[in-house]
């Protein structure tokens, strides 16, 4: 499994209750250390522009937080986080056109995108790479159709802003945080969910790339998920994965708040690690 990582897409920032801007260090190093990757499939990568952000993004909003003048989605002025800002989103556009271009699952160890709209960020999102992959993709006639299947916890809400406001038809977006918000909401044994997950998927066949956000904040114990077991969380990943072997598809981080008794985030790290396995196990049949 090839992904795409910088130093430079981590910040530190201590200010946040999220540990997004710092989790793709963490994550990558916990695959390189257990042997799920090896160093030659990590791979480098350009930022992205920000004539490329402002395809997604108001140009005044781009500019104001990338200089400092405006407030980035985790509600500070962090200049450690606005630096990494271009090389979040460049690695899932990068990683995307890896996807496409050999026809596999390639990961973008990311988060922080999907409450980001078009002239604000919030929810610990600033840039909305999804969708600046997505329109970065089309103007290069790269694709024609991209789906978004969004299993973080929560509504992709700044995707659907961005879609209305650009008129945007030829994404297939399907975000669980529309829908499940509790535990009863998933059905015994998440029949309810994953029957959902099942159209999604099938939705999505025909698409030129999907983007999958497998986020680790649905899961049971995590204090803003509630909705999933390991068990079910790991038919998730199968199925996404599964549904679309042989196919391009970028999967990236998205949400995760566990925290461990000695305060690390090893929670979040052993179901992002899951989602590694599960990719490589499937596509490896």
């Amino acid at each position: 499994m090839k992904v795409f990582y910088r130093a430079e897409q981590n910040a530190r920032n201590a200010e946040s209750y999220s540990p997004s801007a710092g989790k793709p260090r963490l994550a990558v190093e916990d695959w390189l250390s257990r042997g799920l990757i090896e160093p030659d499939d990590v791979l480098d990568f350009e930022p992205v522009t920000r004539e490329q952000m402002k395809l997604a993004h108001d140009a005044g909003y781009v500019d104001a937080v990338l200089d400092l003048r405006e407030f980035n989605g985790f509600g500070n002025a962090n200049p450690e986080v606005a630096a990494s800002l271009p090389y979040t989103s460049g690695s899932l556009l990068a990683a995307a056109q890896h996807a496409l271009l050999h026809n596999e699952a390639v990961c973008s160890p990311t988060s922080g995108f999907h409450h980001a709209r078009r002239g604000f960020g919030a929810g610990f999102c600033t840039f909305n790479g999804l969708m600046v992959t997505a329109l970065v993709l089309k103007q290069a006639g790269l694709v024609n159709t991209v789906g978004i299947i969004d299993l973080d916890m929560h509504y992709g809400d700044g995707t659907e802003d961005i879609m209305g406001y650009c008129g945007v038809n030829w994404i297939r977006h399907h975000t669980q945080g529309a829908r499940f918000h509790r535990r009863e909401d998933v059905g015994p044994n998440a029949a309810h969910y994953l029957q959902w997950l099942d159209s999604a998927i099938s939705d999505c066949l025909g698409v030129d790339l999907l983007i999958y956000q497998a986020g680790a904040d649905p899961h049971i114990n995590d204090p803003l998920g509630g909705l999933l077991t390991d068990v079910e969380m790991a038919k998730r990943d199968h199925a996404v994965f599964a549904g679309f072997k042989g196919r391009p598809l970028v999967w990236n981080l998205a949400g995760g708040y566990q925290v461990a008794q000695d305060k690390s985030i090893a929670p979040v790290l052993r179901l992002h690690r899951n989602t590694v396995v599960a990719c490589q196990t499937v596509n490896a049949k």
